[in-house]
């Protein structure tokens, strides 16, 4: 059995590291709040942004623009990995990076190639780590994402589907469902499937009871599109960091409330072992004293 110094340092250590995850869940609270007003102020840009390419997009046939043709054949896949810079908390990342490798295996199977755009630190160390070097690779941003990040990367998605190089861009991030909760989501971002932006923007639209107006376009629907397009990727992609930035506060707050929860477990715990190891020790020295005593007398 340990000895009551071991036990006191074994106190104080966790006790300390208590304070430290304490405060990281306050933090991470306050950054949550942010993020959270972030996704929100962003909001009627991109439901603006849906609604005119709803517009448009009911004008347009799929094979008006390369953005909109989904290739018969599959042979290479670009896949964005959108994760955190930092650890501690909890299945955040290791839920996006074990997806994306669990579809870079499957597409192999299949004799489809996969790129990667690793979005933090860990995305890119991961894939590093595993031989797959990605074809972007950003640091340090995962906490305040900017729109130029969203550029850089819809740009390269697609001029490499325009060119041919790529057949399909999936985006892999954790989605802020609530403070407490984050869903994991795969979305096909390239081809830009038209049909499902007009049923959803419909869906809205019905519960929302609006009646929707007739626009005319100038110049035409094909050429508004061009340009619309690329803006409604850089929307989309630049909502998932924000999205994934608020996602990744929340986990971390979680995991760090779940160890200073166990922080408080342990320190109870070896207190008592201490009350006990210490009252073990007081009734030897007693029973010492008495036998010491008696033997005195005798």
């Amino acid at each position: 059995m340990p000895n009551l110094h071991d036990i006191e340092k074994r106190i104080k250590s966790v006790s300390s590291t208590k304070q430290i995850t304490r405060t990281m869940e306050m933090v991470a609270g306050a950054k949550v709040k942010y993020a959270t007003e972030r996704i929100q102020t962003s909001a009627p840009y991109a439901d603006s942004m849906t609604e005119m390419l709803q517009g448009v997009a009911a004008r347009v046939q799929a094979s008006e623009n390369p953005l909109l043709e989904k290739r018969e054949s599959v042979k290479r896949v670009l896949c964005v990995a959108v994760v955190s810079d930092r650890g501690l908390a909890g299945g955040f990342n290791s839920n996006v990076l074990r997806t994306v490798e669990k579809t870079i295996r499957a597409k192999k199977a299949q004799g489809v190639e996969v790129d990667v755009i690793a979005c933090g630190k860990k995305a890119g160390g991961f894939f590093k780590f595993r031989g797959v070097t990605p074809v972007l690779d950003f640091k340090d941003l995962s906490a305040d994402p900017t729109f130029e990040e969203a550029s850089e990367i819809a740009d390269y998605a697609v001029k490499a589907y325009e060119e041919g190089s790529v057949d399909e861009v999936v985006l892999v991030y954790n989605h802020c469902k609530n403070a407490a909760e984050q869903v994991l989501r795969e979305e096909v971002i390239l081809p830009v499937d038209t049909e499902a932006v007009v049923a959803a923007a419909a869906e809205e639209t019905s519960e929302n009871a609006e009646v929707s107006a007739s626009v005319e376009f100038e110049p035409e629907p094909a050429d508004v599109l061009a340009r619309l397009l690329p803006a409604y990727l850089r929307t989309s992609i630049y909502h998932a960091l924000i999205d994934s930035a608020a996602g990744e506060q929340a986990a971390r707050r979680t995991a760090m409330h779940s160890a200073t929860e166990n922080a408080n477990e342990m320190v109870e715990t070896l207190s008592r072992v201490y009350n006990r190891v210490r009252q073990g020790a007081i009734t030897t020295e007693i029973s010492e004293i008495v036998g010491g005593a008696a033997a005195l007398e005798d």
